[in-house]
């Protein structure tokens, strides 16, 4: 049981897969124009009614409401939801990338904290921290034990408080201790690097609020730094998604502005969108057009687009234009499938409703929604293979998902017991060495096998395909 604890801890915060909604932004809440079924509504207050009197101690008013809308809303898919006041502030840090915290970016190693690297500028940064350091203690609390969610909420916190942490450095076989002041930090969403002369690497991690203001920074440090880059590698692993005005940005900065980036369509009549990669279609009201600064090479430089499992929503927009258009080859694994938007309909200052409004679909009109993105060529995650994506769910395994509405679906069986049997072995593989499974390489780094895969195809060298991984495909169900 104990292995099987820990493969199951390991995949749930070491490859995050993830749906962040593709978000469109709305004030208002919109006014139902249907008539309301009277005798359901009846029957509902009925039911308040009685719980509020018969039930075994006095219930909240309040909760019993807000819990009957977090079930009717809960109740449509796997992406719409009700936010209370905690939950609208977290869905706002998200997707404005801002919370008040120490300013690193981590992942788990050991069942400790690893940091990944230390956000620029932010307290942490100015500490000292460095790629690699390991959180072993925050305040008093040892980090052996807590989940990665558990973590990071120990170290955010309120501005200008204090946590204590204690930092293991592998490289100099040491422990120490140091106190950081909380701030308000800014995420990074994109990070980027010259990999070697003329080949760029850019990740973006999330589609945020500025992903594209910083895209266009990262860019053109790029380009400075070397003029004449001969090909760059888009990477979007592990991406869940996020703002799809950022999404559509990204994608203009490689495409002419006439092309379709996507469409979407619902039932409501703003719902049946077409967008393109033109400034009218991301640039926020008032504000400039950051990719106006960008060399005109970015259009037609070779580029990759790196894509796994983990790849969802927003990015998935993206690595469907780019290959539909033939501006990009799309490399890795097949994405999450999730197409649909969430369009978040604020109800009072504090409470909001994010619920789904359209399917998208990429240029040449395929739906996306539990499906995804097929790579133009499949990569394992290693040169030794795949050991972690049979266990990573992806949009078809969630419970009342959506469907892609060209053709119905059903449960893939065969997946599902290639899942079971991948969890085994390495269940098996953990409890004979009594140790996790040894986490994959840093995206971005030496060791990262799909991006040095990626590199030797910009170059027209041999790449290593996948031997195992197929297209998943879609069973019809007979009607």
């Amino acid at each position: 049981m104990g292995a099987k604890l820990k493969v199951a801890g390991w995949v749930a915060v070491g490859a995050v897969a993830g749906a962040l909604a593709t978000m469109q932004l709305q004030a208002t809440a919109r006014n139902s124009v249907s008539q309301l079924p009277l005798e359901e509504l009846q029957q509902l207050a009925s039911v308040f009614g009685m719980v509020k009197s018969d039930y075994v101690e006095a219930v909240d008013e309040k909760k019993l409401i807000t819990d009957a809308i977090g079930g009717m809303v809960s109740g449509l898919d796997p992406h719409s939801q009700y936010f209370d006041k905690k939950t609208f502030k977290e869905f706002r840090e998200g997707t404005t990338g801002r919370f008040v915290g120490v300013g690193i970016e981590i992942g788990m190693e050991d069942g400790l904290v690893k940091v990944v690297s230390p956000i620029e500028g932010s307290p942490a940064f100015r500490a000292g921290l460095k790629s690699g350091d390991l959180i072993t203690k925050i305040d008093e609390t040892m980090v052996k034990g807590l989940t990665m969610d558990q973590a990071v909420k120990r170290m955010r916190g309120e501005p200008n408080t204090k946590v204590s942490l204690t930092i293991f450095r592998k490289s100099e076989t040491r422990s120490f201790p140091v106190t950081i002041t909380r701030e308000e930090i800014r995420a990074q969403s994109v990070r980027a690097k010259m990999i070697e002369p003329g080949y760029a690497w850019m990740r973006v991690n999330q589609f945020q609020d500025r992903t594209v203001e910083d895209f266009a920074r990262k860019m053109e440090e790029l380009y400075k730094e070397d003029p004449k880059i001969k090909g760059i590698v888009l990477d979007l692993r592990n991406d869940p998604g996020g703002l799809l005005e950022a999404s559509v940005a990204i994608s203009a900065a490689f495409l002419p502005a006439d092309a379709v980036v996507v469409t979407t369509n619902g039932q409501i009549a703003e719902s049946k969108s077409s967008f393109k990669a033109s400034p009218e279609f991301y640039q926020r009201r008032g504000g400039s057009d950051p990719l106006k600064r960008l060399p005109e090479a970015l259009k037609s430089v070779p580029l990759i687009v790196l894509v796994n499992e983990g790849s969802a929503s927003a990015s998935e927009i993206v690595a469907g234009a780019l290959q539909d258009h033939k501006r990009a080859i799309v490399m890795g694994a097949q994405t999450f499938g999730k197409g649909s938007v969430q369009t978040v309909r604020q109800l009072s200052p504090e409470t909001a409703l994010k619920i789904t409004t359209a399917r998208y679909y990429t240029p040449s009109g395929k739906s996306i929604q539990a499906k995804g993105i097929i790579p133009d060529v499949m990569l394992d995650e290693t040169a030794e293979g795949n050991l972690f994506s049979s266990l990573r769910v992806r949009e078809a395994d969630l419970e009342k998902h959506l469907q892609s509405g060209q053709g119905a679906e059903k449960k893939d069986e065969a997946r599902e017991k290639a899942r079971e049997e991948a969890r085994k072995k390495l269940e098996e593989e953990s409890a004979k060495r009594n140790t996790p499974p040894k986490p994959l390489p840093e995206f971005g780094s030496a060791e990262d096998f799909q991006l040095s895969q990626a590199l030797n195809r910009l170059k027209g060298k041999p790449v290593l395909v996948s031997k195992t991984m197929a297209e998943r495909k879609d069973e019809p169900v007979a009607n």
